[in-house]
């Protein structure tokens, strides 16, 4: 019987939380996409690997069998996978990126790197907002830029920046001629939003924590260029950290201060499993 990687880490996960809801959130995917996998993985091992309860799910003696030696298979297989692609790129740090970093971030570290490891390369990589880990779990992207929430599991991060979230909109929106915006004043208005797989990521640019019900979504889109796009043609608005907003300027594009949300936060984030030297060579040549 084979099983793949990710229903094994669907597994894992689901068995720590004991919840769909709390495992679906750690993993950035939907609650009925995680359960429809989790059954498929039980009908082709011919058991089930959970016992529905009332509140939760509790481990089947089957499913408890296997937790441990299906952690411990997915740990030493992260680990390989790491050493067999630095043979392949044995002296490239990759660094993962969802926007333009700016702000004076990651040139000095990049410079600052090359300056501590001579003889490597630097790569920079554009990752959709599909993955909020901007290719760290996959293992793509050695250490990444990214905006906070992402999956905690076998990441750490360290907070770079954080800046008031602002609000995009149309030059001819109604509420662009104001300095700022109460955030209650853009609950009826139509998202651009991220797509579902960025999970509690996606629920933060919507504003989520200040909401007491869904959002209007008009649109979803993976990439920064495509949400103002999006803004720009009227489709929607959309929640943009202040930095951001200075970055993508253009016309027929306006920013405002929300002054009443929490700030955004920017991090570098890396695999708490790398070995590797260089890592934490980039990693402290970062103010």
């Amino acid at each position: 019987m084979d099983a793949h990687l990710r229903e094994l880490r669907y597994f894992v996960a689901t068995a720590e939380e004991l919840t769909v809801t709390a495992a679906a959130a750690r993993l950035f995917v939907s609650q009925p996409a995680l359960s429809k996998q989790l059954r498929a993985l039980e009908r082709r091992l011919g058991f089930s690997l959970f016992e529905r309860l009332p509140r939760g799910l509790a481990l089947t003696d089957q499913g408890s069998a296997l937790l441990p030696v299906v952690r411990s298979m997915l740990e030493t297989w992260d680990r390989a996978y790491v050493e067999a692609r630095a043979l392949s790129h044995p002296r490239q740090l990759i660094v993962g990126m969802q926007t333009a970093v700016g702000r004076d971030l990651q040139r000095p570290a990049v410079q600052g790197f090359r300056e501590r490891a001579p003889g490597w390369t630097v790569s920079l990589r554009l990752v959709g907002w599909d993955d909020p880990t901007a290719g760290l779990a996959d293992a793509t992207s050695d250490v990444a830029f990214v905006w906070l929430p992402i999956p905690a599991d076998n990441l750490a991060t360290r907070v770079l920046v954080r800046e008031n979230r602002w609000v995009a909109l149309p030059a001819e929106h109604p509420l662009a001629d104001r300095p700022e915006i109460p955030f209650a004043d853009l609950l009826d208005e139509p998202f651009i939003a991220l797509p579902a797989a960025a999970g509690p990521l996606r629920d933060f640019w919507l504003g989520m924590d200040a909401r007491s019900g869904a959002p209007v979504i008009a649109a979803e889109a993976t990439a920064a260029e495509e949400v103002l796009e999006l803004v720009t043609a009227g489709v929607g608005v959309v929640l943009i950290a202040e930095g951001n907003a200075r970055l993508y300027k253009r016309p027929g594009l306006v920013f405002r201060l929300v002054p009443d949300l929490p700030p955004a936060e920017l991090a570098i984030a890396w695999r708490t499993d790398d070995p590797r030297e260089a890592v934490h060579v980039f990693l402290n040549s970062i103010d």
